[in-house]
């Protein structure tokens, strides 16, 4: 699945943004509080409304204030999100586009879902199918299975009444194997990860257990390199060997379970005949580990958000660092990650950077390839990061 297009309006500091033609490696730079993180947010609020509801999300995005804080400053009117990602829908052909809109608005001072919308679209033209369209709560979803509809005139549409109406009605019809478009949304929407990896939660002992993929912060990294290494030796091995090109004397990673059942990583420097624990090692050392073990995972996920991953990394390790994001979504996970680093930025390509820059209070968003003198000076051969440090990126400041 792939996301291709976002459009925002409404929602914190973007007023009234789209994006389009996203790649699956899509780099975000700009400024300190261009809108970097807000736009890395509206994965995790979607993410929340989908376990939740609308007014928990907001609540966890907004704090105490909720809505007001999360709908842009001076604005009126519901917070408007639209999607469109690509992707197989069972029945419906080898390539789907699918679009969902949400509305966001509120009554008697409590949020809930103006308009809900899911439709898409066969192929790469056509007239899309509206699958789910509910206001406030109540609405309608088709029923029938794709695979035995040709014609939208044979669509079968039910009336469906959801308990609150703050509540995603793609939360509910995604559980049903008879709603394959919401299914692919729902899967798509639960597979998210946004990484937010902290170093000091990766030191300590962890308490024995199982793990398959790293966790938000970090805390079960010993617990992931023990998985990799007992059914994905493999993968454990590329790992070790990528890391100990990147950290000169690192030879060796085991996790190491205690008898108190604790379990502790372990490296062997090639220098010394004890290992050490992972207190000992460099912050550039977790952090590069807990880079690979992320973006080598046997199971991608179906999307990665990332802010910031040059911290607190040494600049020479950043090029290779983007093309194992890059390779990555490639693998199938798309992937979007915020810098600040032009070190990092040197290893993207033209049309995977999107600019952000604060007018007037409220972010624009721009594509490198289209500004006429970035995209002649690239094609010249200059680097996308060099050219950042110059000050030829309109608005932002390296």
């Amino acid at each position: 699945m792939q996301i291709e297009y976002i459009r925002l309006k409404n929602f914190r500091t973007f007023q009234d943004v789209t994006l389009r033609d996203i790649p699956r490696f899509c780099v975000l730079v700009g400024a300190n509080g261009s809108g970097k993180s807000t736009l890395l947010s509206l994965f995790g609020f979607l993410r929340d409304a989908m376990t939740t509801n609308v007014t928990a999300a907001l609540g966890r995005l907004g704090g105490s204030r909720g809505l007001l804080e999360v709908r842009s400053r001076n604005s009126e009117g519901p917070i408007e999100i639209e999607l469109k990602f690509r992707t197989t829908v069972k029945g419906g052909g080898s390539s789907n586009l699918i679009t969902y809109e949400l509305h966001i608005g509120e009554e008697e001072q409590r949020p809930l879902v103006v308009r809900e919308i899911l439709k898409y679209r066969r192929g790469r033209s056509g007239k899309p199918w509206h699958f789910l369209d509910f206001k406030r709560g109540e609405g309608e979803a088709v029923t029938n299975e794709l695979e035995s509809v040709n014609d939208e005139r044979d669509l079968k549409r039910e009336q469906q009444v959801l308990k609150q109406p703050d509540i995603l009605a793609i939360k509910g019809l995604a559980q049903f194997t008879k709603f394959p478009a919401v299914v692919a949304l729902g899967d798509l929407i639960e597979n998210w990860h946004l990484s937010d990896f902290h170093i000091s939660r990766a030191r300590p002992e962890q308490e024995a257990g199982y793990a398959e993929h790293l966790s938000r912060e970090g805390e079960n990294l010993s617990l992931v390199v023990e998985y990799l290494y007992n059914h994905h030796r493999p993968i454990f091995d590329e790992i070790l060997s990528r890391l100990a090109r990147r950290v000169p004397g690192i030879t060796r990673i085991e996790s190491k379970t205690t008898e108190e059942g604790r379990v502790l990583l372990k490296f062997q420097d090639g220098a010394f005949t004890d290992p050490f624990l992972a207190r000992y090692v460099s912050d550039g050392t977790i952090k590069m580990l807990a880079y690979l073990v992320l973006l080598h995972d046997p199971k991608p996920h179906s999307l990665l958000c990332v802010e910031e991953p040059e911290n607190p990394l040494y600049p020479s390790l950043l090029w290779e660092l983007a093309e194992e994001f890059r390779a990555y979504a490639m693998r199938g996970g798309q992937v979007f990650v915020s810098t600040h680093s032009p070190d990092f930025l040197n290893a993207t390509e033209l049309h995977e950077v999107f600019m952000l820059a604060k007018v007037n209070g409220y972010t624009q968003v721009h594509r490198a390839k289209e500004d006429p003198q970035i995209a002649a000076f690239v094609a010249e051969g200059d680097q996308l990061g060099y050219l950042w440090k110059q000050g030829l990126f309109p608005g932002i400041d390296p």
